[in-house]
């Protein structure tokens, strides 16, 4: 393999084109609540089996979730992913698995402020179960088709919690 890829997939995939629409038919709120539930489900213990000690990600994802309870202020979580969380991701070069699923649980963590970090879920995350399901020494084509593979079960996920004809859908420029 050459150069490690810190993210998997790419905007214009087909899977990265088919959750950012479905991401975009829902509110802030249960994208959200997807990110950080799917995270804490399939990611973070992707981080915790190589970092058990180690609670930022955790503190991220719970500090989001203290946030839209109404029980902390924005800086607070702000200041909990950006120093704490991502700072984790950074101490981690030599551990790709960990150091994307770092990432993601911050991606996640950060979507109730910015919807379209949902696609961090996305790339970091695909990187995360990929890294930590094959290693670092396989072949693109076996990455791009484990990206694709999670990307559509984080695309089932979204769609199982979705709100039918949501009233009030997040408004998002993806920028991308």
């Amino acid at each position: 393999m050459g150069k490690l890829r810190k993210m998997l997939g790419k905007a214009d995939s087909p899977y990265i084109v088919s959750l950012m629409r479905a991401i975009e038919t829902q509110s802030k709120v249960t994208i959200t609540n997807w990110c950080i539930d799917y995270t804490e489900e399939h990611i973070l213990p992707v981080f915790e089996k190589e970092c058990p000690d180690d609670a930022r990600p955790r503190m991220a994802l719970d500090a989001a979730r203290r946030w839209m309870a109404g029980e902390v202020k924005l800086p607070e979580v702000k200041n909990i992913i950006l120093n704490e969380c991502h700072a984790a991701a950074r101490e981690l070069e030599k551990t790709p698995a960990a150091q994307a699923a770092a990432r993601a649980c911050g991606q996640a963590a950060a979507c109730f402020h910015t919807p379209t970090h949902s696609l961090g879920l996305a790339f970091y995350g695909a990187a995360a179960i990929a890294y930590d399901r094959v290693g670092v020494n396989e072949k693109p084509d076996v990455y791009d088709k484990i990206a694709a593979e999670e990307c559509a079960k984080m695309k089932d996920a979204l769609l199982a919690v979705s709100v039918e004809n949501e009233p009030d859908p997040a408004k998002i420029k993806w920028n991308c």
